[in-house]
């Protein structure tokens, strides 16, 4: 029997065929959910500051209302279930949010906040392919108009920029979303970023015609792919230096596992979910 096909692709969801197919069918078709570490926890607290900044009148936006916003967002942290999962020692908080804090501050070193004009915050956007039936979707972190008219999409990063020779590969996703923008509104974007708080750097692209039918065609491409894989119920591992940090090396018997303890994991998930 075939396996089920993803309910919708997204960026993640690219990134993650792309790096190993196997890890894909764990995480989005047998939906074993990954393990939340410091970084992901940490990014996410300091995009919700930033979003929560975004939200101020543009003359409010100082560096005095940024720390406020990650309060406010620190406060939240109780009730976040990626949080609580976690369970940072106590003895380790005041370094995790000291080095948000100075996330939050090479943030502000990359851009002055005050010039944003922000149309669409945490922005979820989709668009269905006619011919293949394909939902893709995709979180924008931010969306805005610069001075000159242009549709700006900007992705924050909280790790550090990577290697030049991987930069391209890591610019797919606000590609992805400029994409979307373009299919809902009816306007490409006139640059697409991302904004790297760990080492203060921006990395910025035009979109064009040539790009936008590129992206097209890799979505379409990676979607034929996962298709067949689920018909055939092969997905293959792929292994990289990221197997060292890969939620699933325990099933994966490129790396000494057992295919069988994940299904098997994945069918107890099912059953407490009551799927």
């Amino acid at each position: 029997m075939a396996l089920p096909l993803p309910s919708s692709l997204s960026p993640s969801k690219i990134s993650s065929f792309t790096d190993c197919p196997l890890a894909f069918r764990f995480e989005a078709i047998e939906r074993i959910p990954s393990r939340p570490t410091e970084a992901t926890v940490k990014g996410t607290l300091v995009h919700s500051a930033l979003e929560r900044l975004m939200t101020l009148d543009a003359p409010a936006r100082d560096r005095a209302a940024a720390h406020r916003c990650l309060d406010e967002a620190r406060a939240a942290l109780p009730e976040d279930p990626e949080w609580i999962e976690l369970a940072l020692p106590a003895s380790e908080h005041a370094a995790f949010f000291t080095h948000a804090g100075q996330l939050v501050d090479a943030y502000l070193g990359l851009e002055d906040p005050t010039t944003i004009d922000a149309s669409g915050l945490e922005l979820h956007l989709e668009h269905t392919d006619p011919s293949s039936g394909m939902l893709l979707r995709g979180i924008i972190d931010r969306l805005e108009t610069d001075p000159h008219g242009t549709l700006v999409v900007t992705d924050y990063k909280t790790g550090r920029s990577p290697n030049p020779r991987y930069a391209q590969s890591r610019m797919v996703g606000v590609h992805v979303y400029s994409y979307l923008v373009e299919k809902n509104y009816g306007h490409r974007p006139g640059r697409v970023q991302l904004l790297y708080l760990g080492d203060q750097k921006v990395i910025a692209e035009e979109p064009t015609e040539q790009s936008t039918r590129a992206i097209e065609r890799k979505v379409g491409a990676i979607w034929d792919a996962i298709t067949r894989s689920c018909e055939r119920e092969n997905f293959q591992a792929r292994v990289s230096p990221l197997c060292n940090w890969c939620d699933y090396r325990e099933f994966c018997p490129d790396k000494g596992g057992s295919l069988e303890l994940g299904l098997e994991t994945a069918a107890a998930l099912r059953a407490a979910r009551g799927d």
